[in-house]
Formats: C-alpha cells, structure tokens, sequence
C-alpha cells in the first residue's frame, strides 16, 4: 500500500508539473511580444482584387482653424511588448508638409522614436493583392512618438479599418506637431489614393 501510495503522489506531482508547464507554454505565447509593421498605402481599387502597395499619403486637420492642414507619407515596425507598454523598439518614419488652406507653410522628414500605445483589432478578411507582403494583416491602431526634422515633437496616429474590422477604428491618420493638433482624419473616398493605412504582423 505504501509502494502504491508513492507511485500515485508521484504521478499527481508529475502531472501537476505537466499542466503548470502546459498553461506557462500557453500564457507565454499568447502574451509573446508582437513584430508590427505599418504602412500609409496606396490603393489601386481598378484591379480585381485591388492592389496595396507602400508609399501612400494621407492628410489630417487641425480645428481653430480647420483650414489648418498636415500631409504624411510614411512607414515603419515597432515591437510591441506583451505587457500593451511602451517601446523603444522602432524603426521608420516618412515626409511631412504643412498647409494653411493653400498656402504651404513647411516641410521635411520625421521619425519615429517611441511607441506609445498599440491596439490590436483582428486580423483582415477578404482577398487583395498585398504587394507590401510583410505577413498577415491586421486591423487596430498605434500611437507612435515622432521627431520633426525641423526640431519639433509630436504624436502620430495610425489606424487601420480594413476588412473584417470592428466598428470604432479611423481609417488613415492623425497627428500632433509642436502645439497643433491634427485630430480630424481625412476620410478615404472611393477612386481617391489616399487616407489608407495598413499593419502587417510579421511574428
């Protein structure tokens, strides 16, 4: 009875080490750090299916006045870490101009230096040709830090409503630049390239 009594508290013990490895191994990856990629896009809606590609632009407006414009190109990857932190972990950037209705008031390059918060979504349904490619995509949103090549700081705002996506999520772009505030994202329209945003989770 002894003999069988420690073979039995041996298997208890082995199996509780098994399950506790199993929901560790689980936890472990279903918390995993994820490798994004996001992109402003074009947009071919004439082919079948329509065609992504990088190297899009897209437009947000400032309020007070609202004739207050910013026009962004850009692209990048951050990793975003399994606790929904911040990261330093970055690359990318794009061009910035600034408009005054139409009168252009400046310039440059930007980059990016931080993210500030990533929010994913789901992943995207329905059928495109995807000439980005960089693994499978995703709707959501991310905060990224940004440096202007004029000196000054800011935020910009990525989001992506693509197929499949739940309700709530702006498509294309808002973004700071010193103490304006280009909260109100151009909205993409049919037959016009530009306002389109995509992630890509590589990993």
């Amino acid at each position: 009875m002894k003999i069988a009594g420690k073979w039995i508290s041996g298997i208890a013990v082995v199996s509780l080490a098994v399950l506790l490895c199993v929901t560790v191994g689980l936890r472990v990856v279903q918390g995993s750090a994820s490798d994004v990629r996001w992109d402003i896009i074009n947009f071919n809606g004439a082919t079948t299916p329509n065609t992504i590609s990088a190297g899009g632009v897209a437009f947000a407006a400032a309020r007070n006045p609202s004739t207050m414009i910013i026009r962004l190109t850009g692209s990048g990857t951050f990793v975003a870490p399994a606790s929904g932190g911040t990261s330093s972990a970055v690359t990318g950037g794009g061009t910035w101009e600034t408009f005054n209705g139409i009168t252009k008031t400046g310039s440059g390059t930007y980059e990016v230096r931080e993210l500030i918060s990533w929010q994913f979504a789901d992943l995207q349904t329905g059928s495109l040709i995807d000439l980005i490619d960089s693994g499978s995509r995703a709707n959501g949103n991310a905060v990224l830090r940004i440096e202007y090549s004029d000196g000054s700081e800011g935020v910009l705002g990525v989001g992506c409503h693509g197929m499949g996506a739940p309700s709530g999520i702006v498509e294309g772009v808002i973004a700071t630049k010193h103490f304006v505030t280009y909260w109100d994202a151009s909205k993409p329209l049919p037959g016009v390239n530009a306002n389109r945003t995509v992630f890509h989770i590589i990993r």
